[in-house]
C-alpha cells in the first residue's frame, strides 16, 4: 500500500499545511470537516502537492523535510508565483 506526503493550502488565508497519510482523499476530507485541530481554524483546504512513497517511514521523512527551510523553498518553487 502506498503512503503519501502532502501539502494543503487554506483557501481562507493561503497558509500551507504539510502532512502524510495512507489515503489522500480521506485525509483532505478530515481536514475540511474540521476534524484536525490546527486545520479546523483555516477551512477550506485544497491539495496543492503530494508525493507517493512505498513506506510510511519514507513519507514521514519527506513530511519532516517539507518543514525545513530548504523544504519550504522547494514547495514554493513547485507551486510557482
Amino acid at each position: 500500500m502506498p503512503y503519501y506526503s502532502y501539502v494543503l493550502r487554506s483557501l481562507k488565508n493561503g497558509i500551507l499545511y504539510k502532512g502524510s497519510t495512507e489515503n489522500l482523499e480521506q485525509r483532505l476530507q478530515s481536514h475540511n470537516s474540521g476534524l484536525v485541530n490546527f486545520t479546523s481554524k483555516h477551512v477550506p483546504w485544497e491539495m496543492v502537492l503530494f508525493e507517493e512513497f512505498e513506506t510510511r517511514s519514507e513519507a514521514m521523512k519527506r513530511e519532516k523535510w517539507y518543514k525545513t527551510g530548504v523544504g519550504r523553498d522547494w514547495i514554493k518553487e513547485q507551486l510557482g508565483p
